[in-house]
């Protein structure tokens, strides 16, 4: 067994939630442990006709005898974590590191009034940016003030590390996307942290030396929610024509859809020391590989996307989802030992 972290590759919106939750399902791991900012990200998970839209909850809650674990890096809302925790069960299995910071409603309050975040920057309004501002400031409240958090408190490091240490599996889940990091994204359009690998090992405590797997996930269309540049983006009458109409989890507001962008995935790639690339919207791409889950059945088209993404990213596609439901992948990992 081993630590996997995974992370968007674009804007975020690349269909994480459903890799990580297929990931949870099929590898089994121990430990599901969340980094990322906060609630201002949206995870999409559909499984046996069931779609779930998670905030604050790991996607790998799916998997019912892995620990879920909220790590110290991450913003916490108690309102949105208690809501999630009760609609799906979860009290006895989630921890929240006493650590992790808090957004209260005042930090809800700036963001939704901020007129250059609000605005400008195309903010959720989830007082993310606000709530880690204060934690700069050393003025943020931690999970270990909040009453109402005191059954959840744990030491998400600890568990992490002890878990590795017995030879368990430990995933690491990434929000958000690269191209809205704050150190490498289009700056200032972008979240109120870094969104990269590297940074979802430090949020849930765990040295660089203790991954084994980055999985870096690509849309094979791009999309982009709110303002900031968009290279690739196509005109609407060309999505539209696509069939690819889509709106965020959290805002709902609709995505601006775009090409494969080979240049930013190939520094994406990079930068997250990607060790394999998942693949989603494939579909999209072509609609009769719907659902499709051997390799062998995958059109032409699709065989060739693949290995375009291979060659622009220098990194091996051992994921390839073929619709939003769990059981639509092919999972080249399995085909590779079956060989």
């Amino acid at each position: 067994m081993s630590a996997t972290i995974l992370v968007g590759g674009f804007f975020g919106d690349e269909g994480k939630g459903k890799i990580i939750a297929y990931l949870a399902k099929h590898d089994k791991p121990s430990v599901v442990a969340r980094g990322g900012v906060g609630p201002n990200a949206g995870h999409t998970v559909e499984v046996e006709g069931k779609k779930y839209g998670l905030r604050m909850v790991p996607s790998g809650f799916v998997y019912e005898s892995a620990r879920l674990l909220v790590g110290a890096g991450v913003l916490v809302d108690p309102e949105v974590f208690k809501r999630e925790v009760s609609s799906f069960g979860l009290k006895g299995r989630i921890g929240v590191d006493w650590r992790c910071g808090i957004i209260e409603k005042k930090h809800i309050e700036e963001d939704k009034s901020d007129a250059y975040l609000k605005g400008k920057i195309g903010s959720t309004g989830s007082g993310c940016g606000p709530a880690n501002a204060a934690r700069a400031s050393r003025k943020a409240k931690q999970a270990k003030d909040e009453k109402e958090l005191a059954e959840f408190l744990c030491d998400v490091p600890l568990e992490v590390n002890e878990a590795l240490d017995q030879g368990k599996g430990v995933l690491v889940e990434g929000t958000q996307g690269f191209g809205i990091s704050l150190l490498y994204g289009t700056y200032p359009f972008v979240t109120s942290k870094d969104t990269t690998a590297s940074q979802m090992a430090t949020d849930v405590g765990i040295g660089p030396t203790r991954v084994d797997e980055v999985i870096v996930v690509f849309k094979s269309f791009p999309t982009r929610v709110g303002e900031g540049p968009f290279e690739t983006q196509m005109k609407e009458e060309k999505a539209n024509a696509l069939h690819i109409v889509e709106y965020g989890t959290v805002t709902g507001r609709k995505r601006r859809i775009g090409e494969w962008d080979a240049k930013m995935a190939a520094y994406s790639a990079m930068i997250n020391g990607a060790t394999m690339v998942a693949l989603s919207g494939v579909d999209r791409l072509d609609p009769s590989c719907r659902g499709v889950k051997e390799y062998k059945e995958l059109s032409k088209e699709v065989k060739d996307f693949v290995a375009k993404v291979e060659h622009d990213t220098r990194v091996s596609v051992k994921l390839i989802s073929t619709g939003p439901e769990l059981s639509e992948i092919v999972d080249l990992r399995e085909e590779q030992k079956e060989k």
